[in-house]
């Protein structure tokens, strides 16, 4: 049977099959052998050993679309980030880091800044237009009023979608919402990963409806962007594209050369200076890292 892998901890692997429910498999030696070890959101096919406690052994991952270091995951459709208008207070710096770790995973973001009744319109209309040119779906909702959660619910059908951003912010008020239909059995989930061996809180699949997941990912709150060099961060921002090759020196990374038409751009107001803040601070921070 194939299904999907919803949580790992301890060597053991809890793995979803559609309309069978949750076996407790551990993965085959040849894993460790071949230094393959099974991800949450991994695909995989299992064989049963015990169909009444619910018990397989994972005998083959499949193909990976793609995966994430930290947290640990595969097989991920798209990104929901999720702010609070107010109360946190909204994070620019945070987001764009995030925005930079999905673009260099090649994982679409959707932005969701969640208490719109806190915010008022003139602030939604501000942040909407901030990344207006970022690519990204943007959306408000409101958890306490239901404003939004349907068009979120939208956003989601058949995806497997991560969900990210600093804590207080509702991600776990909006999935609640957002399992009021859930199609499985809840009783079962919670008997089979919360027995009391397997405690520790680790990244999990959340199945929302048929083909639909939510990726749970505990302490995925903050990043750092190591892996990208200064040079290459100006890639990672939407709003730059258009301009990428048009400076007067090539490679320009848009930060003092002079014929630089993202700085033009700037200028005359068709890149957000926030936006345009956050890249140089986030270069700087690149440009000044030590290196061992």
């Amino acid at each position: 049977m194939q299904g999907r892998i919803i949580k790992g901890i301890a060597g053991f692997y809890y793995v979803h099959i559609p309309q069978k429910g949750i076996y407790e498999c551990r993965a085959k030696g040849i894993f460790r052998k071949e230094n393959k070890k099974p991800l949450v959101g991994d695909s995989v096919r299992i064989s049963i050993l015990d169909e009444k406690d619910r018990e397989g052994s994972i005998r083959e991952i499949m193909p990976r679309r793609n995966q994430l270091i930290r947290p640990a995951v595969a097989n991920v459709d798209q990104a929901l980030l999720v702010f609070a208008l107010d109360d946190p207070k909204f994070d620019h710096m945070l987001l764009s880091r995030f925005l930079v770790m999905m673009a260099k995973a090649q994982i679409p973001a959707c932005l969701c800044f969640n208490k719109a009744d806190l915010g008022g319109r003139e602030e939604m209309d501000r942040v909407a237009a901030i990344y207006a040119g970022s690519g990204c779906p943007v959306l408000f909702t409101s958890t306490r009023t239901g404003e939004g959660v349907g068009g979120l619910d939208e956003l989601l059908e058949g995806k497997t979608t991560v969900m990210a951003g600093p804590s207080g912010v509702g991600k776990s008020s909006l999935t609640n919402l957002l399992q009021k239909e859930i199609q499985m059995e809840t009783g079962e989930v919670s008997r089979k990963l919360k027995k009391g061996r397997h405690t520790t809180r680790h990244s999990q699949l959340i199945p929302v409806r048929r083909d639909t997941y939510l990726v749970d990912t505990p302490g995925f709150s903050s990043l750092y962007l190591d892996a990208i060099e200064k040079e290459g961060l100006r890639f990672y921002f939407p709003e730059f594209e258009k301009y990428e090759g048009q400076c007067r020196f090539q490679g320009c990374v848009h930060v003092s050369e002079p014929g630089c038409m993202v700085r033009q751009a700037l200028e005359e107001g068709k890149i957000d200076i926030s936006r345009y803040e956050d890249y140089l601070e986030l270069f700087n921070g690149l440009k000044n890292k030590r290196r061992y």
